[in-house]
């Protein structure tokens, strides 16, 4: 039966961690005590995310909170500053400690201190495989931070309190809904669990293989890649559940199967130096992680920025990834980079402001990976590259020859050659005008504004 009001208990403060398996603060606030969960709806931070992230993130936490209640608890939903709420509730219930899983983001670090500052508290290192804090405070590349990551041990995934553990504090406030103008995955951690259960069994043995083939981004969206980032970016699956579970199907293949799984286990170290960037660099989301002797020149031309936002700039890779994010709160990680190298170069409009506008959209919105890879991205982050400049038309003609990812989202292209679509950018305009005279013509010249991104870049470097 659920533990009682009047014995020794412990408040769990949810926060983006929305699920009850593998989450180390709760489980560790219900090992010896019984253990009260709460999450505060705080929002002034709610309100720095996107509408359509928020919508899911709040229906994440009424999954959350019918979870607690099949197993016999509930979860207290309550809405103020994380600092009063929680004061109100250890009050209330007579709690000793109030435990947390540790959150790397500014204004969380902030909230958190401050809750620090006010009551007995724990926190632990949920979030991530290895602890930022044991590892060098500077890596210059992916590759040495890998390296040095790959030798910590990842601990295991932590088991499920048991039933018995959660307070019976019935309460019927839970998390309010917000429409949202698309389609959301289904919240929680069984809808996490269920993705990745069809990505273990259909897609993780050849991810190497597809995860920059557009065609099958298309036909087999949820295959091809695990899809899985809007589950981890709201914690509602574990990343050492995850870990596991990958590690366990790595070591059971051979031969391609083995490198393929590799290849997904590799990819999630990015994630992991993500959030040790920001650990480290807590002005991650704002400042230029790289020292530049000199400004960089941007242009900022409102007029290109919104027509990369419309997916109207004549280059038809970076407008499919555009629009994919208009219709789904989502990109596919290969237009992902494109778009995000076609602003940020042959545009030269300032990262933050792609940042910022990614951060509206995205269902999957991470502060740390969207900060860490738009840097990365506009050659102001970590990179072994000086200046990385992705050219549109040669992606497309290596991802997308066959045209299918860019006319599923670009509609005025269906028809049109696919080797014309390749070369859209370097067509003439009559040939553009008698091919589809609905689509636009290109907003920059191609080699032009090539040349001016690694005149301005080499430039802010003093190489010029």
């Amino acid at each position: 039966m659920p533990a009682s009001l009047t014995d020794c208990m412990n408040v769990f403060w949810h926060q983006r961690d929305l699920r009850i398996p593998d989450n180390r603060g709760l489980t560790a606030a219900a090992a010896d005590d019984g253990v009260l969960p709460v999450y505060v709806v705080d929002t002034d931070l709610l309100s720095k995310v996107g509408k359509r992230q928020r919508a899911f993130l709040l229906a994440g936490v009424r999954a959350l909170k019918q979870a607690y209640r099949d197993h016999g608890g509930d979860l207290l939903v309550r809405e103020g500053s994380a600092v009063d709420v929680l004061s109100d509730v250890v009050d209330e219930y007579d709690a000793d400690r109030v435990y947390y899983n540790e959150h790397y983001r500014p204004a969380r670090r902030n909230r958190q201190r401050r809750v620090d500052e006010a009551l007995p508290t724990k926190s632990l290192t949920d979030l991530v495989l290895v602890d930022p804090a044991g590892l060098d405070s500077r890596y210059e590349n992916h590759s040495r931070f890998y390296d040095d990551w790959q030798a910590h041990h990842k601990l295991p995934p932590v088991g499920r309190p048991e039933a018995d553990s959660f307070v019976d504090a019935s309460d019927s406030t839970t998390a309010p809904s917000i429409e949202t103008d698309i389609d959301l995955p289904t919240p929680g951690y069984e809808g996490a669990r269920q993705r990745y259960d069809d990505f273990l069994a259909g897609g993780i043995e050849t991810y190497s293989d597809t995860r920059d083939d557009m065609q099958a981004a298309v036909e087999r969206p949820t295959s091809a890649v695990s899809r899985m980032s809007p589950y981890l970016a709201a914690g509602m699956i574990g990343i050492r559940e995850m870990w596991r579970d990958a590690s366990d199907r790595h070591t059971a293949a051979t031969g391609d199967a083995q490198r393929n799984i590799q290849k997904y286990r590799y990819e999630l170290s990015w994630r992991e130096q993500n959030y040790h960037l920001l650990y480290y660099n807590p002005t991650l989301l704002s400042e230029n992680y790289k020292t530049f002797p000199n400004p960089i020149d941007w242009e900022n031309d409102e007029d290109n920025f919104e027509a990369w936002k419309r997916g109207e700039t004549g280059y038809p890779l970076v407008d499919a990834g555009m629009r994919q994010l208009e219709r789904e709160g989502y990109i596919h990680n290969r237009p992902r980079q494109n778009v995000a190298s076609f602003l940020t170069k042959h545009l030269l409009v300032d990262w933050r402001t792609g940042a910022r506008y990614f951060r509206r959209k995205l269902v999957d919105h991470d502060p740390a990976s969207n900060a860490a890879n738009w840097q990365w991205t506009a050659s102001t982050g970590t990179d072994s590259v000086d200046v990385r400049i992705f050219d549109p038309v040669a992606q497309m003609s290596k991802y997308d020859s066959g045209a299918a990812y860019v006319t599923e989202y670009v509609p005025e292209l269906r028809g049109v050659p696919a080797n014309k679509v390749v070369d859209w950018p370097t067509l003439s305009d009559s040939e553009r005008e008698e091919l589809a005279p609905e689509y636009p013509h290109p907003i920059v010249d191609r080699n032009a504004a090539y040349e001016r991104a690694q005149r301005v870049f080499e430039t802010a470097l003093g190489k010029r």
